[in-house]
């Protein structure tokens, strides 16, 4: 199915450059922490990082990251007109596998009853040495609320001053 003309096939929201998030890095890279495209919600990985100040969030505490993480997660879903309970699949990245069971266990107390699709990763080190968990979500807009969720998108970018 093609947008109708005039229409974007998707919607990008907060939209970014990485030469404002990660000035000590020589990149510059125009990214979004979310994109909406036929009732598919696709967020960045979130980390312990505050989405307005960009400033890190539980430095050294795994439970605490993992908390910002989710609710980032749960603040884009909004943002773009969607839910946690209608998450399809998550994708955690771990810098130690110990954090496993916390990083779960906080992750469960956000998404009890939601059943995703989940995969599970230890990696080697985040973008930022303090960055101890990431988590990406993807979930959808019913069909029957994507109307509204289209309304949700441009209210809140109007609140930010962004444009969609």
């Amino acid at each position: 199915m093609t947008a109708p003309a005039g229409e974007a096939a998707h919607t990008r929201v907060r939209r970014f450059n990485t030469a404002d998030t990660y000035p000590e890095q020589s990149l510059s890279n125009d990214l979004a922490q979310a994109v909406v495209a036929e009732g598919t919600v696709y967020l960045r990985g979130q980390i312990g990082q505050d989405l307005d100040t960009r400033e890190s969030v539980g430095v050294g505490d795994v439970a605490a990251q993992t908390e910002r993480a989710m609710t980032n997660i749960a603040l884009l879903l909004a943002e773009c007109g969607s839910r946690p309970e209608e998450i399809v699949k998550i994708t955690v990245y771990l810098t130690d596998v110990r954090h496993r069971e916390t990083v779960y266990r906080t992750m469960g107390r956000w998404l009890a009853g939601v059943h995703y699709v989940s995969t599970g990763l230890v990696v080697s080190a985040l973008a930022r040495p303090e960055w101890l968990v990431e988590i990406d979500a993807t979930a959808v807009i019913p069909r029957e609320r994507r109307a509204e969720a289209e309304s949700e998108r441009l209210r809140h970018a109007q609140e930010r001053g962004e444009a969609l």
